[in-house]
């Protein structure tokens, strides 16, 4: 059924949700190049710098489906304009901070306030547009978010420079003011059919504590020794916690997590593009800067426009991706965005010290082609999969999936270059190439891997709104 929105209202209204969802992502990654500065000033150790980044994918990990859930139930325009609130007031006392424990407590609040502007804003997209419209929304959408992610490094290199660290977070003040403005008034009330049902606080509770518990054991694993008792009891303590979420689920009247999503094929299928998708740039955009600076003597500003064929194109694929999920599905879409990440990865492990930048920059492109089939199809694939009652879930579900997917796929894919280069001695540039190429190899797979994964769930039978809310 078309939306009673005027159209006039929906183009505003997608204005400001991309100007929110973009400063969302955006500081996903705009801060590790600040870290060097505000270590300086603020006088802190690169452990204590550490959790500036850290605290932020914590706290957006643990409370992606909860954020979902509580939209689904009490609104979700409501939900947006309380986010877009405190990533605002968040954001101030980022930028204030004094100290590093402040700077790390607030961040920690941006990252809570992230997960309700991430898993609210395609929802009210949808709801805005009608169908025949719908794919390209969500695709203008998806390329400010990609562009966000894709371009934090590039762009908090430059405001570090030019205003100082504390400018990445004092910047987005005025600009969630102005995504407020375009959004007032122009989006109508949107929640679940579920409206009626009970938090599941328990469930909450226990998702919030196993979500950095899981966390904690992937990124510090390595650091504390994958075997020693630090890591042992945590990954038991973790491994319980989840497993009480579960039995908990599985008894609630109306659970947080309806744990028949995972028996849908569809759902799944989607849930392996975005780990896929996420797993493969959180370590590629990890690796490439270092490639450019190690083995190719670029700059910082140098570094920053070798990337823009990445980040530019995946900013122009991500609308024609969406105008392609309206008349062909997702599938196919998410299929060939694996195939390019894959061939990206491909042309990445035959870098050499002679590489010529022709086969740099068609290698970066191809990558900003595979980003761009499938950052917004998808979240649409997830979207579609479900009933709507279940879309709230399914955001948060999927987005969870998606983070943990990027912070698997930078510690697997750096404990595999580690393990390349520090066997071999000192730090050459050869040597750094082996490595590289490894872990691009180990992307190669997943990618393949992945697209494999997506053509078989994608063929299985659709689930009917009945069976999706089954436990």
């Amino acid at each position: 059924m078309p939306s009673a929105i005027p159209t006039h209202s929906r183009w505003l209204a997608l204005g400001g949700i991309a100007i929110a969802s973009f400063l969302g992502c955006i500081d996903f990654t705009i801060v590790n190049t600040a870290i060097p500065a505000i270590q300086s000033e603020l006088h802190a150790s690169i452990e204590q710098t550490q959790w500036v980044v850290t605290m932020f994918v914590m706290a957006l990990c643990s409370f992606m489906v909860a954020a979902g859930r509580l939209a689904d139930l009490y609104g979700r325009r409501g939900a947006l304009y309380a986010g877009m609130l405190v990533f605002a007031l968040a954001s101030l006392g980022a930028g204030f901070s004094t100290s590093i424990g402040a700077l790390i407590a607030w961040r920690f609040v941006q990252g809570l306030a992230c997960a309700v502007l991430y898993t609210t804003s395609a929802n009210l997209v949808a709801d805005a547009f009608p169908p025949e419209q719908r794919g390209m929304a969500l695709g203008l959408l998806f390329a400010a978010n990609g562009l966000g992610l894709a371009a934090g490094p590039v762009a908090g290199g430059l405001l570090v420079a030019t205003l100082g660290w504390r400018s990445v977070f004092l910047l987005n003040v005025p600009l969630i003011v102005l995504a407020f403005a375009l959004c007032l008034g122009q989006l109508r009330p949107s929640r679940s059919t579920l409206a009626m049902q009970k938090l599941d606080v328990p469930g909450l509770l226990l998702l919030m504590l196993s979500i950095p518990g899981l966390l904690l054991v992937i990124s510090q694993g390595g650091e504390w020794g994958w075997a020693s008792a630090q890591t042992l009891l945590l990954a038991l303590v973790t491994a319980l916690l989840l497993a009480l979420f579960v039995r908990v689920e599985r008894r609630a009247e109306a659970p947080l997590l309806h744990l028949g999503i995972f028996s849908n094929p569809r759902f799944m299928a989607a849930s392996v593009a975005t780990f896929c998708l996420a797993f493969f740039y959180c370590a590629a955009f990890f690796l490439m800067p270092l490639y450019l600076g190690f083995v190719r003597g670029q700059d910082s500003a140098g570094i920053g426009w070798m990337l823009l064929p990445t980040t530019l194109v995946m900013s122009v694929v991500s609308p024609l991706a969406g105008r392609l999920v309206d008349r062909h599905g997702t599938t196919p879409v998410l299929i060939a965005g694996l195939g390019f990440l894959a061939l990206s990865a491909l042309i990445q492990s035959t870098f050499s010290l002679n590489s010529g930048l022709a086969g740099v920059v068609l290698a970066f492109a191809c990558m900003g082609i595979g980003w761009g089939c499938m950052l917004g199809p998808s979240t649409m694939a997830a979207l579609s999969s479900v009933s709507e009652p279940l879309g709230g879930v399914a955001m948060g579900t999927s987005w969870t999936l998606h983070n943990l997917g990027g912070a698997l796929g930078l510690t697997i894919a750096t404990a595999l270059y580690s393990s390349v280069t520090l066997s071999t001695g000192a730090l050459t540039q050869t040597v750094f190439l082996s490595g590289y190429r490894a872990s691009m190899l180990l992307l190669v797979g997943v990618s393949l891997l992945g697209a494999i994964a997506v053509m078989v769930l994608s063929r299985q039978p659709v689930m009917s709104a009945a069976e999706q809310s089954v436990d």
